[in-house]
């Protein structure tokens, strides 16, 4: 169960990272509101994770996932380029998550 909520968690950085985008600076309020709601929802389930989870692995994880979660959808979004570079260092990434969880007790 403590891995799903760090799933969820990271799924939830990745909104809140996202959302700062359509914040505009935190000048409105909708966006605003959603990605506070995020941030909170986010670090609440991190939290929870933590419980049971290394707090070492949890929070590269939750890190990790909200990184490449950013990323990705910053180059389907925003157009932001997707280099063989950028694929390999989120590949990387991607492997370090799984080695983590494989490693993990």
């Amino acid at each position: 169960m403590a891995w799903l909520l760090l799933v969820i968690a990271g799924l939830f950085e990745v909104g809140w990272a996202i959302g700062l985008k359509y914040t505009e600076g935190f000048s409105r309020p909708w966006p605003t509101t959603l990605t506070v709601a995020a941030m909170v929802i986010s670090v609440a389930l991190l939290g929870a994770a933590m419980r049971t989870l290394p707090v070492g692995t949890a929070y590269a994880v939750w890190t990790g996932i909200g990184a490449v979660g950013t990323v990705v959808l910053g180059m389907l979004l925003f157009q932001e380029p997707a280099t063989v570079a950028r694929l390999v260092c989120i590949g990387l990434i991607v492997a370090g998550i799984v080695g983590l969880k494989l490693t993990s007790a």
